[in-house]
């Protein structure tokens, strides 16, 4: 039997399973992917790279991280922030203990390390859920946090507790330029994106969506409750400590553990309720909203020139995020993954013949 699709509908079970089963989003992909690499270094400044994309693409990650947990898998957690601190300073005693280790290397080996500690965390979660299993994640943040800021050891015995990162390279390739390390944070996000997309269309994406949708039922048929929760915890917990570790060599380059607070692990998880629960584009949309938000209010103030404190904007950013959330959570839980799809469907862009 052939199939084929018609406008934005799927009429097979390939097709609706495929990365990008739509022509038209196959081809956006893939203007945007050379817009990123070719376009964006020549057109947009140093600054608005180093302040806006680099922070977007790093929190896209952790975003991602969160959303296999929270998103696919069901399972909420507040201890984002501590993973990609994990993730940071193992990369850190790393590469100042191995100078010789490729810096690639490097950071799966912390991604892995962060995975173990999330692993640690993430066993109560076959006993509880929900509230219960957020303070549980909660209580990983602050232990973590002391942890990091006790035990010198950790930062190579700094009297002040912050870490500088070594000189970044990729085999041999110094990575010094503004432009180099977004090329290099880039390349990160895509292969982390990819293998995240291909692993939520996997048998254990549809193992966690079980979970997520009915633990009772999914252990009925078949699903080991424990090993994909722990699986969720470990894959979510490595994409933040990745997260992390470009956070300090590619982005800040000097870090304290207070960089990473409960602040931090909020700002994610907003990301991810308003990008979209269950979407891997909806953690780029909620990470690009975060990161501009306070920008777009800095210049909506402009024309008053001045009059209005800065306290006042600082409030007036966290009343609009609550605003969002409350929204996006009656409204559309899907975020803004799901109204960029309703647009798509609704618009009928790029008309191509099938």
């Amino acid at each position: 039997m052939i199939y084929r699709e018609s406008g934005q509908f799927k009429t097979s079970y390939a097709a609706d399973q495929a990365m990008f089963p739509i022509r038209q989003d196959r081809i956006f992909i893939a203007l945007l992917l050379v817009a990123a690499v070719a376009v964006v270094p020549v057109v947009v400044s140093e600054y608005a790279i180093r302040s806006i994309l680099m922070p977007f693409l790093i929190l896209s990650i952790a975003a991602i991280g969160l959303n296999l947990l929270l998103g696919y898998c069901g399972l909420i957690s507040l201890g984002t922030a501590a993973f990609m601190a994990v993730g940071a300073f193992s990369a850190y005693k790393l590469a100042t203990g191995i100078p010789d280790l490729p810096i690639v290397l490097n950071f799966i080996l912390a991604g892995l390390v962060t995975a173990v500690v999330g692993m640690a965390f993430g066993l109560p979660s076959l006993r509880i859920k929900g509230f219960y299993l957020a303070v549980t994640t909660l209580a990983a943040h602050f232990f973590v946090e002391w942890t990091i800021t006790k035990f010198g050891w950790f930062t190579n015995y700094s009297p002040s507790g912050v870490i500088s990162a070594p000189p970044l390279d990729v085999f041999g390739i110094a990575i010094d330029s503004t432009t180099e390390k977004y090329w290099f944070v880039l390349a990160w996000v895509l292969v982390l994106a990819v293998l995240a997309k291909n692993l939520v269309r996997s048998s254990v994406g549809r193992a966690w969506m079980a979970v997520r949708d009915m633990d009772v039922a999914a252990a009925v048929i078949g699903v080991p409750i424990l090993k994909t929760k722990l699986l969720a915890f470990a894959v979510s917990s490595f994409y933040c400590g990745i997260a992390g570790a470009l956070y300090v060599f590619a982005y800040i380059g000097t870090v304290e553990p207070q960089a990473f607070d409960l602040n931090r692990a909020f700002q994610v998880l907003f990301m991810v309720i308003i990008g979209g629960l269950g979407s891997i584009l909806g953690s780029f949309f909620g990470a690009a909203f975060i990161v501009t938000l306070p920008i777009f209010i800095t210049l909506a103030a402009a024309p008053f020139g001045g009059q209005i404190p800065a306290e006042v904007l600082s409030n007036l950013e966290l009343i609009i995020f609550g605003i969002l959330i409350v929204f996006f959570l009656i409204v559309e839980p899907l975020g803004l993954a799901r109204l960029w799809q309703i647009g798509k469907e609704k618009l009928r862009l790029w008309p191509f013949p099938h």
